[in-house]
């Protein structure tokens, strides 16, 4: 399965935006619930952090599905 890319125009991208902004989910909290449960890796490990900085090169998975930020 390809990435999906989620392209940025700042330097960085919080996970839990990125995440909304790949319209993964649409509700902020839903978001942060499946972060808090250990659902969501960045770059091959667990993160926990909503706030966690994601930059182009960055690759978040969430159920499977790689997203790759460009």
């Amino acid at each position: 399965m390809e990435s999906i890319e989620v392209a940025i125009r700042d330097e960085f991208i919080r996970l839990g935006q990125a995440m909304k902004l790949a319209g993964i989910l649409s509700l902020g909290s839903d978001i942060k619930y499946e972060i808090v449960d250990g659902k969501v890796k960045v770059n091959g490990e667990v993160e926990e952090r909503r706030g966690r900085k994601l930059h182009r090169g960055d690759v978040f998975t969430y159920q499977g599905q790689d997203y790759k930020i460009v």
